[in-house]
């Protein structure tokens, strides 16, 4: 009897499944639909506009660190100027980008490419809907065109973004059909033709966080630098933004001191040209604060910033790159790595440590924590006690990002696993890379001159005395760094431009992407790991790594091919 009753059961349950699979038991009716007249409205391409802004950080509930648009994975790991840090079990998929061996199975690049494409997309439904608000006119033609270009301009970097990461990308716009989406076409002129958009848009917006007209011809000027080497084209550009304004009006200009770029309040202060805008202790429940950042602080728990996670740490040959000749100019011949900076490695925290006492330039100590030197409010750097494992990553901590200690609770979240959520926001123009990017647009077409200006206005205020890393009224360390005479030829002014780059712009994302658009990136990259493999920490981070010509970009990641039933191609 019980047999039986279990077999009805079973044949019941057969009956049920075959009567729900159906073709009618597919089409399930929606609950509901989003009424597109909500959104074209000036409140709805608004909403859309800053759902598209959003991303600049490369951050959202479905995307944290791995797509942080600083680029201090893909830009400064891979540039060299920085290795993972931590230890060698934590965030794996950052080893093989570090040692130039990573697969299209990488989750990270997986991630950073879904990011960028959700970005693109919501620039596309900004697009849509403006077009449809125009077309019914709920809008006039010049609301419309404030927004299109604002949509078109983002898509544009975002695409951009993607080019310089893989090169072989698809473009996506408003009219694209998602199943017949491809790689194989050049999507340059595209990239252009939307960031030009973004030129038009009027200098004051009367908002920070927007983009204008001064920081779209920066990126214009950026994608013509580095896809076409139109440095004619750029120097237009970057002569007309060198002389622009911040997105609210305000003025743009260097910063009379290098460390103030980095403190918090000074997000957007005049050397800010455009800020990435993040908050904390918002109310809003989103993800607003410094999310991509959040790893990369010193790592002692409850003695440090942030106390939490010990990533990023400054390489030696990065460090080393600071030191100065006598007469206070850089080592250009890269013997500065015949001269490191001394370094705690391997010393115990309770024993005597003195800093090097050699000439270095001042930005190390803004751009770097090392032992027996001030680390903002937070006292002296204290070495190994505020490394994760200093055998495997080696004696330094990150700086420019971190928050000062009398700033916790007000600049930081509340209430999270650590206060690495800051509102720091990211730099994504400063006004000393458009000299710098000037600078190299002159050189190319024979400016010599005029790149000497630019270049010496950036070393002339790192040199400003009241700029240095104070130890009570004394300098830290022996600060020595002053203005070059004359760049004789070309080639000694490239040499020095790309050095004042590294020096400025250190650990800010720029340098692979830097290498790339010079043409030197096999040979530098190989010149750095040759060093820091000779590092105590060097065969555990680097072992046999190599660059070879297919690391000039990124695997294309093998789950967008998949899902794209082969339309999209691999790369290499």
């Amino acid at each position: 009897m019980k047999k039986r009753y279990i077999i009805l059961i079973l044949i019941l349950g057969i009956i049920g499944i075959w009567g729900s699979c159906k073709k009618d038991f597919l089409d399930i009716k929606p609950a509901g639909s989003l009424d597109q007249s909500l959104l074209g409205t000036t409140k709805g391409i608004d909403a859309l506009l800053v759902g598209a802004y959003s991303m600049l950080d490369g951050v959202s509930s479905q995307f944290g660190w791995e797509a942080a648009s600083t680029n201090w994975v893909y830009g400064s790991i891979r540039g060299m100027e920085a290795n993972k840090g931590t230890d060698a079990g934590d965030q794996p998929f950052i080893n093989p980008i570090q040692t130039f061996s990573e697969t299209p199975t990488n989750d990270y690049l997986n991630v950073k490419w879904r990011s960028i494409y959700e970005a693109v997309s919501r620039c596309n439904s900004a697009i849509m809907v403006t077009n449809g608000a125009l077309a019914d006119g709920k809008i006039d033609a010049a609301a419309a065109d404030l927004y299109l270009q604002q949509a078109r301009a983002l898509r544009g970097w975002y695409h951009f973004e993607a080019w310089r990461m893989w090169e072989k990308v698809p473009y996506v716009d408003e009219e694209t059909d998602p199943g017949a989406v491809v790689n194989t076409e050049d999507i340059k002129p595209k990239i252009i033709a939307d960031l030009t958009e973004g030129t038009k848009l009027p200098n004051d917006m009367d908002a920070v966080g927007k983009f204008n007209g001064t920081v779209c011809k920066v990126l214009l000027a950026k994608a013509l630098m580095q896809m076409n080497k139109d440095y004619t084209g750029a120097k237009t550009l970057l002569n007309d933004a060198k002389n622009g304004t911040k997105p609210d009006g305000s003025p743009i200009g260097l910063a009379p001191t290098y460390g103030e770029i980095f403190d918090i309040v000074n997000r957007n202060g005049i050397e800010a040209v455009y800020t990435v805008q993040y908050s904390v202790n918002d109310g809003s429940g989103g993800w607003n604060a410094g999310w991509g950042e959040v790893l990369n602080f010193p790592y002692k728990s409850g003695g440090s910033p942030g106390g939490c996670c010990g990533f990023f740490n400054p390489t030696q040959e990065f460090v080393n790159s600071f030191r100065t000749t006598a007469a206070g100019l850089p080592l250009l011949d890269f013997s500065y790595n015949a001269d490191p900076v001394k370094s705690d490695q391997g010393l115990a925290v309770t024993a005597a440590f003195v800093p090097d006492a050699g000439r270095l330039d001042p930005r190390l100590d803004w751009s770097v924590g090392r032992r027996g030197i001030p680390y903002w409010d937070w006292g002296k750097h204290t070495g190994a006690d505020w490394i994760r494992d200093q055998t495997y990553s080696g004696p330094y901590s990150p700086k420019k990002q971190v928050y000062k200690k009398s700033q916790e609770g007000q600049y930081t979240e509340v209430g999270n696993w650590t206060s690495g959520y800051t509102a720091n926001g990211y730099r994504l123009i400063r006004y000393a890379d458009i000299l710098l990017l000037l600078a190299e647009c002159q050189i190319e077409t024979s400016d010599l001159p005029g790149a000497l200006a630019n270049v010496n206005a950036v070393r002339a205020r790192a040199a400003n005395p009241a700029g240095f890393v104070m130890d009570g009224a004394v300098p830290a360390a022996n600060y020595v760094i002053s203005q070059y005479p004359s760049f004789p030829d070309q080639t000694y002014a490239r040499n020095a431009l790309r050095m004042e780059r590294k020096l400025e712009l250190g650990q800010e994302g720029h340098r692979y992407f830097d290498l790339n658009r010079w043409g030197n990136t096999v040979t530098e990259i190989n010149r750095a790991l040759t060093y820091e493999k000779t590092m105590p920490w060097g065969s555990s981070l680097y072992g046999g790594a190599t660059a070879g010509p297919e690391d000039i970009t990124f695997p294309i990641p093998q789950r967008q091919i998949d899902i794209s039933n082969g339309k999209l191609v691999q790369n290499r």
